[in-house]
């Protein structure tokens, strides 16, 4: 037995069949009792929640021949016709497709004839936030002047897209959710009235995956009956739907209580062989730990926890977690989850976060933070913070007894006893940048953008070279123009390792890559921008050295200093 479009056949006809929103039809019943209507309306909320359909309701409440009425008969012409369609002054209109300013210019001619065919012309624009700002401000006019004969009614799903001088002048109604209990509630009349059989279980399930949604929920259960006939059990929603049991979540568990990386990493094997995404795995084993913390820290949270259909078996499966234990899972589940979205490979990153909770001790299990830093990273730095200090003393004790002068033709030449001048600069060095140019971005959107994702810039940057990361960390992005993003670095080192060319194309790559424009790297010291920021900023040093005199001998000390650290961190002064 095929039951096809279970959405149109039972899709309310009068505002007491319309789901979880009591609150409104009784709001618009009491308006029509007593003749206080609007002449514009404003329907937001979540999809398949009733919007259109309270829409269509109300057009046939003002018209219908025995009303207007609290409720529309259903019976009369004016009923049958609007719900069919086919009434010239009830019309629909689609925003998504027509957004522009002609289709609302037409409405705004059509507007000034009275109605032809009913008692009230009535305009139900769905998604208007779809419409271009010129359409809405032709609207607007409208809005403000009606006609006595029109009627406005507005729907959309996001109505801080709407200009509030819209809004201003509508009478707003929000749609809410539809409550678990009474979508559940529904679904069982329903399923009675077409004789099919169905869990309980089943049906909370589909219920559940609607989000909220009664059109969503209605739909999913006429794909199921298609598919099943008369008998709709929960397993086969699960297999419908691609969802996963209780069951399998339990045995994951218990192979994560128990230590047991094998049969962890056997029930994701499962898992997949079954077609289940990695992606919506892990958000099910969130949500998981959360209904078992939610048992576990709140008293009578049954109410709170619409996936568990057991309780007291869920209780059982989840008991030998301590509720730090289960904090800890889901800070890293969380962690892992805002990696999977940038990784070519889910499955792995979901592997990886089951592992890592089988095999951490509790006492010992890092924060996602300190995970994200990794141990690795930390030795490479602490490694290369030895070298440096190493450097500088090797540095102080050379300028502390001098190095003796390398014999070569300058030194035959010069008299006996004479020492070596000291140098006012060397060799050429490389040219800094002006500043000046980058101050006015120190706060542009693009900066704010760059931010934000600074810290997948330097995970991904960490993946492919850790130790670029480990010289990048110290750099800051202090400006951002369409095509540069200006780095400040508190350590010169760190900053010249950073300008290296292979290091340097690998992070304007990851730039590139996680924001989606041709980036170029531009890098300064902290110092220097700081000081140019407060105005006071003078030319870098770098940019005041000049080329040492043609034959002006030089100074092995800084010739050493040359060799250690390259020309370019060198600097003397008088």
């Amino acid at each position: 037995m095929a039951h096809i479009a279970l959405y149109r056949k039972w899709r309310p006809q009068a505002f007491r069949d319309i789901v979880g929103q009591q609150h409104i039809t009784q709001t618009l019943q009491n308006s029509l009792r007593e003749g206080r209507l609007s002449h514009a309306y404003l329907f937001n909320g979540p999809r398949g929640t009733g919007k259109t359909t309270a829409a269509k309701t109300l057009a046939k409440a003002v018209n219908c021949e025995r009303g207007p009425a609290e409720e529309p008969c259903n019976e009369c012409s004016a009923c049958r016709r609007i719900t069919e369609g086919s009434v010239m002054d009830v019309v629909e209109i689609d925003a998504a497709s027509n957004r522009g300013v002609e289709e609302i210019r037409d409405i705004r001619e059509k507007v000034k004839y009275a109605p032809t065919e009913v008692r009230q012309k009535v305009y139900i624009i769905d998604e208007v936030h779809m419409l271009t700002t010129e359409a809405f401000n032709a609207l607007l006019k409208t809005l403000e002047e009606p006609p006595a004969h029109v009627m406005f009614i507005l729907a959309t799903t996001e109505p801080h897209r709407l200009p509030a001088t819209i809004i201003s002048r509508c009478q707003r109604f929000d749609f809410r959710r539809v409550p678990l209990e009474e979508q559940v509630s529904r679904l069982t009349y329903i399923c009675g009235e077409e004789g099919v059989v169905a869990e309980p279980e089943a049906l909370q399930y589909i219920a559940r995956l609607s989000d909220g949604g009664m059109r969503d929920a209605l739909s999913l259960l006429d794909q199921i009956i298609s598919y099943t006939g008369n008998q709709v059990t929960l397993q086969e929603v699960l297999g419908i739907t691609g969802g996963i049991g209780m069951e399998q979540f339990g045995r994951l568990a218990q192979a994560i209580i128990s230590r047991d990386a094998g049969a962890a990493l056997a029930c994701i094997e499962q898992l997949m062989q079954e077609g289940k995404s990695a992606e919506k795995s892990m958000e099910n084993l969130l949500y998981y730990f959360r209904d078992a913390l939610m048992l576990k820290l709140v008293p009578n949270s049954e109410e709170w926890t619409d996936r568990i259909t057991d309780a007291s078996a869920f209780r059982s499966l989840t008991g030998a977690f301590s509720a730090d234990r289960l904090f800890q899972c889901m800070d890293v589940l969380n962690h892992y989850q805002a990696e999977m979205k940038y990784s070519a490979q889910p499955q792995t990153i979901f592997e990886v976060a089951i592992l890592k909770l089988t095999c951490t001790p509790e006492s010992s299990a890092p924060a996602a933070q300190s995970g994200a830093q990794g141990q690795e990273a930390d030795a490479e730095i602490e490694a290369l913070t030895r070298k440096v200090a190493q450097l500088e003393q090797k540095l102080e004790q050379l300028l502390k007894s001098g190095v003796p002068a390398a014999p070569g033709k300058e030194a035959a030449q010069r008299p006996s006893g004479v020492q070596n001048p000291r140098p006012t600069a060397v060799s050429a060095a490389k040219l800094g940048i002006k500043l000046d140019p980058y101050v006015p971005f120190a706060d542009s959107p693009q900066l704010k953008q760059v931010l934000g994702k600074w810290g997948h810039v330097l995970q991904q940057v960490k993946e492919r070279r850790i130790t670029v990361h480990a010289w990048l960390v110290d750099g800051e992005p202090v400006a951002v123009t369409d095509e540069v993003v200006l780095l400040a670095f508190k350590s010169a080192m760190h900053r010249e390792t950073t300008e290296k060319p292979a290091h340097k194309e690998l992070i304007e790559q990851v730039v590139r890559e996680a924001l989606g424009a041709p980036y170029r790297l531009v890098t300064a010291m902290m110092k220097d921008w700081k000081e140019t920021q407060a105005g006071t900023a003078e030319q870098p040093e770098a940019m005041r050295m000049e080329e040492p005199a043609a034959g002006k001998p030089g100074d092995d000390i800084v010739e050493e200093a040359i060799k250690l650290f390259g020309e370019d961190l060198v600097v003397v002064k008088e």
